[in-house]
C-alpha cells in the first residue's frame, strides 16, 4: 500500500511512534530533503502527511496515556 511505502521512506529518517506516527530531530537540511523526497513517494490526489515543527525541544509537551508502541533508540 502507499501508507507503506510511506512510513518505510520516513523510517529512513525517523522513529516510529505509534501506527502512522513518527518523529525525530532534523536539522533544517534533512527536514527539506524528507519533504521534497515524500514528493515521489506520496499520491498527493489520495494521501496525506502533517508535518509538525518546533524550534526548541523545551517548548513541545508530550502527554502519552497507554502502552507504548515502540520504544525510541535513536534521533536524528
Amino acid at each position: 500500500s502507499n501508507l507503506e511505502r510511506i512510513r518505510i521512506y520516513l523510517k529512513q529518517y525517523l522513529n516510529w511512534v505509534q501506527n502512522s506516527v513518527l518523529e525525530g530531530e532534523l536539522t533544517e537540511p534533512e527536514y527539506l530533503k524528507i519533504m521534497n523526497g515524500l514528493k515521489d513517494v506520496i499520491d498527493e490526489s489520495q494521501d496525506n502527511v502533517i508535518c509538525y515543527k518546533s524550534k526548541d525541544r523545551k517548548y513541545l509537551a508530550i502527554d502519552e496515556i497507554g502502552t507504548k508502541k515502540a520504544e525510541i533508540t535513536n534521533i536524528i
